[in-house]
């Protein structure tokens, strides 16, 4: 407040995708990384030394994402949750609701919130019965000194069913953001007398944003912009999802940022404010990132992550087995365009604890290192990092060519000739999760043809796929739904539910054969031929 009492300053901080990252460290080889709560809270502490009217939320997907996550969540649950323990050591004032919180099951989410000294918020997840928000509250009220009352809004993207697993969202229904939003923000500003109007939104935009021109499917995954079009009063969107980092920019008067993943910026909004004979009124509005490159840890949660990152470190040196040959991933480039031994064996790991002649899977992004001489934990958690499950369903011929024309628009042709990743695959958010490799039917692509007619060959034991012929295929829980825009296999039957995560299948499989063999028998290929 300034000397007149007329006058005030907010800073509103925000992270979002966190994905359990709370060390500055990069697990795969324990070496450092400039990323992470812990430096994060750095930065809150330093803002909140400089100003008085500050407040901390965080956008969702905390709780999920790292090995120190994952051990918490499955092997260590006696313990508080760390992601939560830690935003409450930053005094955190509320914390969303983002589609990975379902991962582990509501059982674990619910847990983390019991544990949470801050409120959870979404508007967007209700009840399935009474239609209520699920988890109390879907909005808080920050009144300040000085008398400004800041309203802060919790909405989660609706489009979780179409990847999690039914039995982790069972009894919950999620409706669209922006009804979500027209029914609670003019609440807000009418029964809460909100001054200041912030929206945490854990979705991103699916329209440019200074041309509202669509830069993806409108699914309703992704409303940022239709948010700031369509919804009156919103004074700051806050967003994530998308892991982009954006700041400095307003659409429709409303003033947008985004932190883009695991820590490596804080997102930070400031609202000016005067007081006049109607009250306070917000005279100016700015977003910026303050990064997180240089900056020291803070102590106390460094020391509070301490039990839980030497627990992590026991578990991740467990020693699996022995490799003979080359699983290695040099070039993510050539591991997408040729059969290798690290996605053959996946597949096949799939294809033995299922039963399922056929198998697909993903390298999930592009820092994969692939597979050692003497494998541990580490090893595998870094190759496969996303708590997936797998599913039999069963498809037709045409699904599976379906299925393979959509990866195939992963490739482009640059301005050289040369085979490129489609920029759709990268910006907003690459997306190298929703390329498949398979198993189990030998196939060729080619991809100087136009998208949907790269499929140049498809045999199944020797001979062409037939179209109209039912075939089991094993896969993740999230592409068996429908993820990644794979329309063709949702509704499909479930032939077989394996609920054990696939990092655990890998783990007790090479414990059990205790030597793996790196092999390749090159059932399918990439190629750029002119026709």
């Amino acid at each position: 407040m300034s000397n007149d009492q007329r006058s005030c300053e907010l800073v509103i901080l925000e992270t979002s995708d966190l994905h359990g990252a709370l060390l500055p460290i990069r697990y795969g080889d324990n070496g450092p990384a400039e990323l992470g709560l812990a430096k994060i809270g750095t930065l809150i502490r330093n803002e909140r030394s400089k100003r008085r009217h500050v407040l901390f939320i965080d956008n969702g997907d905390l709780i999920q994402g790292t090995p120190l996550a994952y051990h918490h969540a499955r092997l260590d649950r006696e313990s508080a949750d760390p992601m939560v323990t830690a935003l409450g050591a930053l005094n955190c004032d509320a914390a969303v609701v983002g589609n990975h919180e379902f991962n582990y099951g509501l059982g674990t989410l619910r847990k983390a919130m019991k544990e949470s000294s801050f409120p959870w918020l979404s508007a967007t997840v209700v009840d399935a019965e009474s239609g209520e928000p699920a988890f109390g509250k879907p909005y808080v009220v920050k009144e300040l000194e000085g008398g400004v009352r800041v309203g802060i809004l919790g909405l989660t993207t609706p489009y979780i069913p179409n990847w999690e697993q039914p039995q982790h969202i069972e009894g919950l229904r999620f409706i669209d953001a922006v009804e979500a939003a027209r029914q609670w923000v003019p609440m807000l500003r009418r029964e809460e007398k909100a001054d200041v109007v912030v929206v945490s939104y854990h979705g991103g935009f699916e329209r440019d944003m200074e041309t509202g021109e669509p830069t993806e499917p409108l699914t309703g995954e992704n409303q940022g912009y239709q948010l700031c079009m369509e919804v009156p009063g919103i004074d700051v969107l806050l967003t994530g999802h998308q892991h982009r980092q954006i700041a400095g920019l307003d659409i429709n008067g409303v003033t947008i940022v985004q932190p883009g993943t695991a820590g490596v910026v804080l997102g930070k909004v400031t609202v000016r404010l005067e007081q006049g004979p109607e009250g306070w009124k917000v005279t100016g509005k700015s977003s910026e990132l303050l990064s997180v490159n240089g900056v020291e840890p803070d102590a106390e949660l460094v020391e509070l992550a301490a039990p839980y990152e030497r627990k992590t470190q026991t578990w991740l040196d467990t020693p699996m087995g022995r490799l003979t040959g080359d699983m290695s991933v040099v070039d993510p480039m050539a591991v997408r365009m040729k059969d290798n031994a690290l996605i053959e064996f996946i597949n096949k790991v799939q294809m033995e604890v299922s039963g399922a002649p056929i198998s697909n899977t993903a390298l999930f992004d592009n820092f994969s290192p692939g597979f050692p001489a003497d494998i541990t934990m580490r090893h595998i958690v870094a190759n496969y990092i996303y708590p997936n499950t797998l599913k039999v369903i069963r498809v037709k011929g045409r699904d599976i060519r379906d299925a393979l024309e959509l990866s195939a628009e992963y490739f482009a042709v640059g301005e050289n000739g040369e085979v490129i990743v489609n920029p759709s695959f990268v910006e907003p958010k690459p997306q190298h999760y929703n390329y498949d490799m398979w198993e189990g039917i030998e196939y060729k692509l080619n991809v100087a043809r136009p998208h949907g007619q790269r499929v140049i060959e498809l045999n199944f034991q020797g001979k062409e796929l037939d179209m109209e012929a039912d075939y089991d295929v094993v896969m993740n829980n999230y592409r068996a739904a429908g993820g990644g825009n794979y329309w063709m296999y949702q509704g499909k039957p479930v032939v077989k539910d394996i609920p054990t995560d696939v990092a655990e299948l890998l783990a007790n499989y090479i414990m059990e054969k205790k030597v793996i063999e790196a092999t390749v028998n090159g059932n399918w290929e990439v190629i750029k031929e002119e026709e």
